[in-house]
């Protein structure tokens, strides 16, 4: 499968860790998919569009930990059920997507798809992520970026910018933002559940 005449975007800085092919058809994502098992590489499919993301770097995952571990505390002392999806692949042909949500998560019951999905950007650009999640019908989107939440809200068929959290709307995501700004993750997590233990 040759795949190198297609590279619509290639990022310059030595933090952008992806690449971006296009007219790639969902045989050729199923193929690399097997290609590339066990590489960390992480693929993102919206129509015919391919983006390749090289393994995650510490401070993606160690942001991705911290804040799911912060929000696990949120509903554990609130008594809200949930259930932790983490990554698995969602997306399928016949809605032209597919994507590995940095964390995700179902409240209440267990669904086929999550409610809650959690993304931390460290790399900016490729595909848009939001698209795929709207053809989903993922309620909630939450993106982190340098220490602040920014949620996306899924109202009539597209996602809205609010300030805070329709599946949540008793939790401070400033106070949970600041606290998964801490250096240390143990200490962020027990001053976090101490906090709103109040």
């Amino acid at each position: 499968m040759t795949l190198t005449n297609r590279v619509i975007e290639k990022p310059t800085t030595p933090q952008s860790t992806y690449v971006l092919l296009n007219g790639v058809s969902w045989e050729q994502l199923e193929q690399l998919d097997i290609t590339l098992a066990g590489t960390g590489a992480r693929l993102t499919y919206q129509d015919g569009i391919l983006e390749i993301m090289s393994p995650l770097s510490d401070e993606h995952e160690d942001a991705k930990s911290t804040l799911s571990l912060l929000l696990e505390a949120y509903f554990r002392e609130k008594k809200i059920r949930f259930y932790k999806r983490g990554s698995a692949t969602l997306g399928k042909s016949e809605n032209k997507t597919r994507r590995e949500p940095d964390e995700s998560y179902n409240l209440e019951t267990k669904k086929p798809l999550p409610d809650l999905i959690l993304e931390v950007t460290v790399t900016s650009g490729g595909i848009n992520k939001l698209e795929i999640y709207k053809r989903l019908g993922i309620l909630e989107v939450w993106y982190w970026e340098d220490g602040s939440i920014s949620v996306y809200s899924l109202q009539a068929d597209k996602y809205q910018k609010v300030s805070k959290s329709a599946l949540l709307p008793d939790l401070d995501l400033e106070l949970i933002a600041r606290y998964s700004r801490m250096s240390d993750q143990y200490d962020a997590v027990l001053e976090y559940s101490q906090v709103i233990a109040k």
